[in-house]
């Protein structure tokens, strides 16, 4: 047993996968073999949802019949939406509010006593959070604005639909397959915070829910899922500055400010999401406004070569968001309504070859001592 102080896990391997590779010196990543710009041009989420969960894209009968059941599972039931409400008026962080529908939701899974190995009680349960996890999002964004819930609609794609019932409109192809596109560049990213903290818990044979409760927690800190929503708070800074890009980041790194959506635990160039999310805030913003792609632009031009960082997933997500109206402290539970598909791709590989995650702390405190009465302390 190795006595080696590894700070964050970091190199440290602790599971095989067959789910995501990540090679950071190249830039690359793939979902099962996939390369991610190819399913990320040429296959829907539900595409790969599936591929995450049974090992192979579908086939046509094979997506027909997933995407339906997926759809069937949308709607929230009565008390759900209350909950809902009352978060909302509240004023409850969007993480949080999620995390607790989502915990909430398992009171109300028919499976909820149902083995927490059993790989098809946990298909059948991660097909439902993954389906009302949209539902529950779009109504607390409405709730909160004093508008009320819009219905799912099953006929639409899960991309399209949370589109709809977000914003009361049915979305254009454009912003339909821009919005498919993010959640399928976000659905897996190997064992990052998240994805280890839902295998921590599924390793105690915690169920599903718990496991996905968990995964949302972690998300939730600015150091992992929660830096886009500061890129966009940056990139209004620097709107509302006039400097221009350039010289705000420079002022911001004089004034010892760190700068988000730039660097990665993992990968050394830029992320290949980031390359692919960059085109689609440059055609969004040559539709309307180029602005936040421009300010974008200048801000990796300038930082790439001064700080040698690359841009990752948060930097264009963060703009590709803002043009297609997403309320910006929504950004964060829209990545775990992508992620979640991974999560649980994950959590069944646990389950399928269980051992509980348990590593060791080196002690440090001080040395054995004996306990003073209390009135000689």
């Amino acid at each position: 047993m190795s006595d080696e102080l590894e700070k964050g896990l970091e190199g440290v391997l602790v599971a095989e996968s067959e789910l995501s590779f990540i090679d950071g010196e190249a830039g690359r990543l793939i979902y099962r073999g996939y390369p991610i710009e190819e399913l990320a041009r040429n296959a829907s989420f539900e595409e790969v949802v599936y591929l995450l969960w049974h090992g192979e894209l579908p086939d046509a009968h094979e997506l027909e019949q997933f995407a339906a059941a997926m759809a069937d599972e949308r709607s929230l039931e009565a008390d759900v939406h209350r909950l809902v409400r009352d978060l909302a008026e509240a004023d409850a962080d969007p993480m949080a509010a999620l995390r607790t529908v989502v915990s909430t939701l398992s009171a109300h899974d028919p499976d909820v006593d149902g083995d927490p190995t059993d790989e098809a009680v946990n298909l059948r349960k991660g097909r439902r959070i993954t389906a009302k996890i949209p539902t529950a999002l779009a109504a607390f964004a409405r709730r909160r604005n004093g508008n009320d819930p819009v219905a799912p609609r099953e006929e639409l794609g899960h991309a399209e639909n949370f589109l709809y019932m977000l914003n009361d409109e049915e979305p254009d192809e454009v912003l339909s397959e821009t919005f498919d596109m993010a959640l399928v560049l976000h659905a897996d990213h190997g064992l990052n915070a998240s994805t280890f903290a839902a295998k921590v818990t599924a390793s105690t044979l915690a169920d599903l829910h718990a496991a996905i409760t968990s995964a949302i927690g972690a998300l939730s800190g600015s150091l992992h899922g929660g830096a886009n929503q500061d890129v966009m708070e940056l990139l209004r800074e620097v709107d509302a500055s006039e400097k221009g890009a350039h010289q705000w980041v420079e002022d911001a790194l004089a004034e010892g400010r760190r700068v988000p959506g730039f660097g990665h635990r993992v990968y050394d160039v830029k992320d290949p999401r980031a390359e692919i999310l960059g085109e689609k805030s440059r055609a969004l913003g040559e539709a309307g406004d180029l602005k936040w792609y421009e300010y974008s632009r200048d801000i990796e031009e300038f930082l790439v070569p001064e700080k040698g960082l690359a841009p990752n997933v948060d930097f264009y997500s963060a703009s590709t968001y803002y043009q297609m109206d997403v309320p910006v402290d929504v950004y964060t539970p829209i990545f775990a309504m992508s992620r979640v598909g991974g999560w649980i791709a994950h959590v069944l590989e646990q389950y399928d070859d269980n051992r509980l995650i348990r590593p060791r702390s080196r002690y440090v405190g001080p040395d054995e001592r004996s306990v003073p009465p209390v009135d000689e302390r």
